[in-house]
């Protein structure tokens, strides 16, 4: 049977809109906003629940270094550099449900839609979600897309310390490994065919 067209393939909308709403109950705040400040256990939490629907999905997952998330939908030639798509979970102290999320559920749906429809890829799809987007609790903002683009060194942001709380020597790498999100593969740029961002 001929796998179907790509331009007539059609994500599931509900499917979409519930995934952002069950994401957004994690650190639900009054307004109908949300609250994960990067490492913080909401945004463990939130990061989890990501993980087990990209397992479910049959993507593999791995962690970098530095804590970026990265699932890749195997392609046809998986020694092509990926198709990445992707943004990040955590978020300002009185963030929008939708801030950062929306790129990361969009990835979401795109592999559950390839898989409705068993659709195989030449390259592989890969799913990223950058730790420490925000910057809202660790400064620099955009900690872990720079570490891995090697503009900022490992080291120094495993070393740096809440800016919530200036009394704090609570360190990023001290939380990577509490929140269990410490990982061992390299925090270094590779090659990607291209990267889209739903924002």
């Amino acid at each position: 049977m001929p796998e179907p067209r790509i331009n007539a393939l059609r994500i599931n909308s509900a499917r979409l809109w519930d995934s952002m709403m069950t994401m957004g109950k994690i650190g639900a705040t009054p307004g109908g906003g949300s609250r994960r400040l990067a490492l913080s256990d909401e945004d463990k939490a939130g990061r989890d629940l990501f993980c087990r629907w990209l397992n479910d999905a049959g993507c593999v997952v791995t962690i970098d270094e530095i804590g970026n998330i990265f699932c890749r939908r195997k392609g046809r030639n998986q020694a092509l550099p990926p198709v990445m798509v992707g943004s990040h979970l955590d978020t300002v102290p009185t963030g929008g449900r939708f801030d950062g999320v929306a790129g990361v559920m969009a990835g979401v749906e795109l592999i559950r839609t390839l898989n409705d429809a068993a659709l195989d890829t030449e390259a592989p799809v890969e799913l990223v979600v950058w730790m420490n987007e925000e910057g809202s609790r660790f400064s620099p903002f955009t900690m872990g897309s720079m570490v891995f683009a090697g503009q900022f060194p490992l080291e120094q942001a495993y070393a740096c310390t809440e800016i919530t709380n200036p009394a704090s020597t609570i360190s990023v790498k001290d939380e990577l490994a509490r929140t269990g999100y410490l990982g061992t593969t390299p925090a270094r740029a590779r090659p990607v065919a291209c990267y889209f961002e739903v924002h």
